[in-house]
């Protein structure tokens, strides 16, 4: 299983669209407070549908509480300041997709705490500012998925 990990989302579209991504391909989604809504927003129903109790989804405090309840967990971060592309990345099994706030992106500190080699970003046309959130997330999950072989779907 692959994780998903949001750190401090701020629109609940997107996370509602994650939460949908994530009960279709089996990947755990874990989102690391503070969020910028509630769980119950009905922008964040709207868009997940019903796909929320078929989801596996943690709410962790912050970035430590998620650091201590998945110590060993090998963490590839997304970011438009990454060095390599997602597609030169090997993911495994267990793997975790790190991807930060709509609008400010991961911290330098979070880049660095990963380690610069698994900052990934996705390419785009020069002067572009980011993709959507659960865009990158799509494009992440299914490559990584892609990579094992699609294991557990159909």
């Amino acid at each position: 299983m692959l994780n998903v990990i949001l750190y401090e989302p701020e629109i609940p579209p997107n996370t509602g669209n994650i939460i949908r991504l994530c009960a279709n391909t089996g990947c755990h989604l874990h989102l690391v407070g503070p969020l910028g809504f509630t769980l119950d927003d009905a922008r964040l129903k709207r868009a997940g549908l019903d796909y929320r109790e078929m989801a596996a989804v943690t709410t962790h405090d912050d970035w430590s509480s998620y650091l201590e309840q998945n110590p060993g967990q090998r963490i590839w971060a997304f970011s438009t300041r990454g060095a390599r592309r997602y597609c030169d990345a090997r993911f495994n099994a267990g793997d975790a997709m790190l991807f930060g706030p709509e609008t400010r992106g991961l911290p330098a500190s979070m880049r660095r705490e990963v380690g610069q080699d698994r900052v990934l970003r996705l390419p785009m046309a020069t002067g572009s500012r980011s993709l959507n959130l659960s865009n990158s997330v799509a494009i992440a999950v299914y490559e990584a998925l892609r990579q094992l072989g699609f294991d557990g779907l159909n």
